[in-house]
């Protein structure tokens, strides 16, 4: 065996090892996806939850392979293109959270024969996951400058980021999958009617507050 292919295989190991570390401490960092995970898991069901957890999975690997491929550099030369997509992202999120806050007020006058929430389709719940990850245009610019440094010296570039990209959905994914089940586990106290009023006005007063920061933050 050439002395030098256990040394790239180490590369190789040090690189996947570091990207995973990595990819674990972004993914405990709270932020849109994970208030729109949570409020779907707590009020509409732990099944609910999941499928917006693969819509936000979804979210990650277009990132990723956008990366890997180099269209989200559209992003960083365009100034439109990204101030067009925070634009849509943060309407997204003011919107959800506007909602969840109408939901509470509907709430709010029905006391008197409550109700337990509706079951959101999954198609809906898929789609609000995915989204909320798709119509951040940071989740872009941070693919691309984060995915590239872990690629090992000498490698091809390309089959690496969507390697990466892949490991990346996959180790958002695992964070999640027991944040969910914890929120289910829960969901029981949050069914009484002041209780889910009360989520509903702070998980709708977080979106709106995140849609409004990504509204005013430049890249």
């Amino acid at each position: 065996m050439p002395l030098g292919e256990p040394r790239q295989t180490g590369r190789v190991l040090t690189s996947v090892l570091a990207f995973v570390g990595a990819a674990f401490l972004i993914a405990m960092v709270p932020g849109p996806s994970t208030a729109v995970i949570l409020r779907r898991a707590v009020v509409t069901g732990r099944r609910s939850g999941l499928v917006t957890v693969l819509g936000n999975e979804t979210g990650i690997l277009v990132w990723g392979l956008a990366a890997a491929f180099g269209l989200s550099a559209l992003l960083l030369a365009s100034r439109i293109a990204y101030d067009g997509l925070r634009i849509v992202g943060a309407g997204v999120l003011i919107w959800m959270g506007a909602r969840a806050l109408w939901q509470a007020r509907r709430g709010t006058a029905s006391d008197a024969q409550p109700a337990a929430p509706a079951a959101v389709p999954h198609r809906r719940a898929y789609w609000q996951g995915l989204v909320t990850n798709v119509a951040n245009p940071k989740a872009g610019v941070f693919a691309i400058s984060f995915l590239p440094q872990f690629v090992p010296h000498g490698a091809p570039v390309l089959p690496w980021l969507v390697v990466f990209s892949v490991l990346w959905a996959a180790v958002d994914l695992l964070w999640y999958l027991p944040l969910v089940w914890l929120a289910g586990r829960v969901r029981g106290v949050f069914q009484r009617v002041g209780v889910r009023r009360r989520l509903e006005q702070v998980s709708g007063a977080v979106l709106v507050a995140l849609g409004v920061r990504l509204a005013v933050e430049s890249a």
